[in-house]
């Protein structure tokens, strides 16, 4: 259920405002857009697996905090974020 450490880099490498970059917000969500992905596919086998799904949900808040940082700082990276990854709003 976890990401492997090789996707996790492609996301980095992907998604890094500059080089080195492994904590801006764009990271950030990219990592959780993942990890919420898999899950979601797990569930869909496992439907009544709720200890993960509390873990899912900490997870969807924690991107819609990091979601709603970015929106406030600087609407054209959010925008440019969710259309890259696909997230509605």
């Amino acid at each position: 259920m976890s990401i492997t450490p090789e996707r996790k880099q492609e996301l980095i490498k992907e998604y890094a405002t500059k080089p080195g970059d492994t904590g801006s917000p764009e990271v950030q969500i990219a990592i959780l857009t993942e990890r919420i992905n898999q899950l979601t596919e797990h569930f869909k086998v496992h439907k009544k697996d709720n200890h993960s799904r509390r873990g899912l949900l900490k997870m969807v808040g924690q991107r819609r905090q990091l979601l709603d940082y970015l929106k406030r700082k600087d609407e054209g990276r959010y925008q440019k974020i969710i259309e890259k990854l696909g997230i509605r709003r």
